[in-house]
């Protein structure tokens, strides 16, 4: 990445909700020609995105196939404008990213292992979060 993000969404494994809000935000910005980037971290991540998350974003043509769990590291936090945790509330002890000031909780169930159905319902709701962001950002940035 060849700048610093806008928005870095965190959760446990980054394994689920954040890979998918960093998606769905790069792609609404990009497709409304805006320039604001996201990333996404996990506090433990994963090796792999989980399958579930895996499948409904493939229903949008978003193939997170490719994509790796990524360390948050400090100095991730320390150059971060916007942090979004996607659960903390949920499991704030594997979660250290909440005690900071600043960051935001989206409070969202974590997808693996649930239902298909259920995962389409927290991605839709992820996709009305990241269009708020999105308005709130360029609002912000006089856009």
């Amino acid at each position: 990445m060849s700048r610093s993000p806008d928005v870095l969404f965190v959760c446990v494994h980054n394994a689920g909700r954040s890979q998918i809000a960093k998606a769905l935000f790069n792609q609404k910005a990009a497709d409304a020609g805006l320039d604001l980037i996201a990333d996404s971290a996990g506090t433990v991540p994963s090796d792999n995105v989980h399958p579930e998350v895996l499948t409904v974003m493939g229903e949008l043509d978003i193939d997170l196939s490719g994509e790796r769990g990524k360390l948050l590291t400090d100095e991730m936090i320390e150059h971060q404008p916007k942090m979004i945790t996607m659960g903390c509330q949920v499991d704030a002890e594997a979660c250290p990213s909440l005690v900071l000031d600043e960051v935001v909780d989206w409070g969202l169930p974590d997808p693996k292992g649930r239902p298909l159905d259920a995962v389409r319902k927290i991605r839709d709701e992820i996709a009305r979060r990241v269009d708020e962001l999105i308005t709130e950002l360029q609002a912000a940035r006089g856009d």
